[in-house]
């Protein structure tokens, strides 16, 4: 593999870049007019514009991304996360022009990419289930019937989704009917399929998932969990690893559920296998996602590897080199996705244009970045700037070090989700890591952080008066 093309934009697109030039692999962007001067193009050893800022013009158009790598002789494709990166065509089109497409197999992405077909194809494996239905369902008298069977709260969920779009929790038999016609009218707006699910609501959840890595020599590993239960409008915001709940038992139980899981679909590369674990630490398996996270960066801290590499040298058609006993925990990684959202204003999109932005440096502190000073939030993708991740030997350190990290990270010119991440990291509820997926219903609210942020900037002028003070006098001294 001498050259890779990143079919992405942002931070993954220079993230996956720096591991390929680490092993001598030449590097290829593609951009949309809205991204020419973005650093992830300034980054690659070549770049190529691909269209108009909408995504369905530029980064969703998956035969000028062909045509790109084929008129650059590029050997593979990185799809990064979102965009193509679940597209079974797009990794189907990859296979019949010859281009190796970092990623599963098209069977397995299809298999995954519906929630119906993911648990028909996992039950076979004894892997614990939400009690529900596994076909889908538009049939509101039949639905009464099966949340009778199960027992509210129930929950609705649209088979082809994700990002929380098509799914409804539905707390009593009056609400399923209107609940669930807007699921079905969200389901077919969001993803063109408007059949969806019903599976026992489970209360009280923590969103643990199973970072995964199979090769084409039948070895199957896992890289530990990460707690991603800290979540907005059901996306998350910040994530842990490993998670401060698990006992060693219960991380090899749903370790090897997730290895099996893999198994079910003839899985290759990476992977998330995305578990529920309830108040007395049931976990049931919810779905596989395809593709490299977002938050794979506290699982190859925590693990000591490089997940892109292995990645690649699995798509060159390498067996793994470790064993599922060389891998240990080593200390305790946090992340934060930094997103141009308002979290004063229900976590809207905050586009403008960054006046200020300088990055927090130090040891334990990394930033995945995807912006400089200067630029503009673009309106028409996912409004993440960055990812904020810190390590310490004690999750008590990461902690710590994050808060830190928050305060020296500065933006103006647009709202960012930096003040939620520093009031959720000074939570005692997060501290104690007695917390679950209804974190931001229970403790958060615009009011309670608005009411901090004033505070600390009181604080932090009253700081700014008294060394003005001792400053002043330090000048006059000499005159004395």
């Amino acid at each position: 593999m001498r050259k890779l093309l990143v079919a992405n934009r942002g931070e993954i697109a220079i993230r996956v870049m720096k591991t390929a030039q680490k092993m001598g692999i030449k590097t290829v962007a593609v951009f949309s007019t809205a991204d020419r001067n973005a650093p992830h193009v300034k980054f690659a050893d070549e770049a190529v514009c691909i269209g108009e800022p909408p995504s369905n013009q530029s980064y969703l158009r998956g035969d000028k991304i062909i045509e790109v790598a084929k008129k650059l002789h590029v050997d593979a494709i990185h799809p990064g996360y979102g965009f193509l990166s679940e597209n079974a065509s797009f990794a189907e089109l990859c296979e019949q022009n010859n281009i190796i497409f970092i990623g599963p197999r098209s069977k397995a992405i299809k298999i995954m990419g519906s929630k119906l077909a993911a648990k028909e194809a996992v039950k076979h494996y004894n892997i614990p289930m939400v009690p529900g239905i596994d076909e889908a369902i538009i049939d509101v008298s039949k639905a009464k019937e099966i949340a009778k069977e199960i027992g509210f709260p129930i929950l609705i969920k649209a088979s082809a989704g994700g990002g929380g779009k098509g799914m409804r929790v539905v707390d009593k038999e009056s609400d399923l009917e209107s609940q669930m016609n807007r699921a079905i009218s969200e389901a077919t707006s969001a993803f063109g399929d408007g059949s969806v699910f019903i599976e026992k609501y489970v209360t009280s959840p923590r969103h643990i998932e199973i970072q995964i890595m199979a090769d084409s020599h039948g070895n199957v590993l896992h890289f530990f969990e990460r707690e991603c239960s800290i979540q907005r409008r059901h996306q998350k915001v910040i994530e842990e690893a490993p998670s401060s709940v698990l006992t060693p038992e219960l991380r090899e139980k749903m370790g090897d559920a997730a290895i099996k899981v893999a198994k079910s679909c003839d899985y290759l590369g990476a992977g998330t296998v995305e578990f529920l674990l309830d108040a007395n630490h049931n976990f049931y398996f919810l779905e596989m996602n395809t593709r490299l996270q977002v938050e794979h960066p506290v699982s190859e801290i925590i693990a000591g590897v490089d997940l892109v590499e292995l990645q690649i040298k699995i798509a060159r058609g390498e067996a793994l080199s470790m064993k599922q006993e060389d891998l240990k925990i080593h200390g305790h990684a946090l992340e934060l996705r930094v997103y141009a959202e308002d979290p004063l204003n229900d976590f809207l999109p905050s586009v403008g244009h960054l006046d200020v932005y300088k990055l927090p440096v130090g040891e334990g502190i990394r930033v995945d970045n995807g912006f400089e000073e200067g630029m503009d939030i673009p309106i028409y993708y996912d409004p993440m700037i960055s990812k904020l991740i810190t390590y310490g030997k004690s999750r008590e350190e990461a902690i710590q070090l994050m808060i830190k990290a928050i305060d020296n990270y500065n933006i103006e010119g647009v709202k960012t989700t930096l003040p939620f991440g520093k009031y959720v990291f000074e939570h005692e509820a997060f501290v104690s890591g007695n917390f679950d997926t209804h974190f931001v219903k229970k403790y958060y609210s615009p009011e309670v952080l608005k009411q901090q942020t004033e505070i600390e900037a009181r604080i932090a002028a009253l700081i700014a008066v008294k060394q003005y003070v001792e400053d002043k006098n330090l000048v006059r001294l000499p005159n004395q």
